[in-house]
């Protein structure tokens, strides 16, 4: 993808992603997806909470 170059720390394996702002306001919908999946894959260890449970707090709490 033009725009994005992806880094690596040899040292502690990380990775960063550095965009071109000027990419962002020209390809908005490929920058949003983009985001989106580098959302997803910092989350995939995340503890799963079903929609019920959550909604069920947000009720005791008043929110929903």
């Amino acid at each position: 993808m033009k725009g994005l170059t992806i880094m690596t720390d040899e040292k502690s394996g990380k990775r960063i992603a550095q965009v071109d702002l000027t990419h962002l306001s020209k390809h908005s919908e490929e920058t949003e997806d983009l985001l989106d999946v580098l959302v997803s894959e910092a989350r995939k260890n995340e503890k799963n909470i079903p929609w019920d449970e959550i909604k069920k707090d947000l009720k005791k709490k008043g929110k929903l």
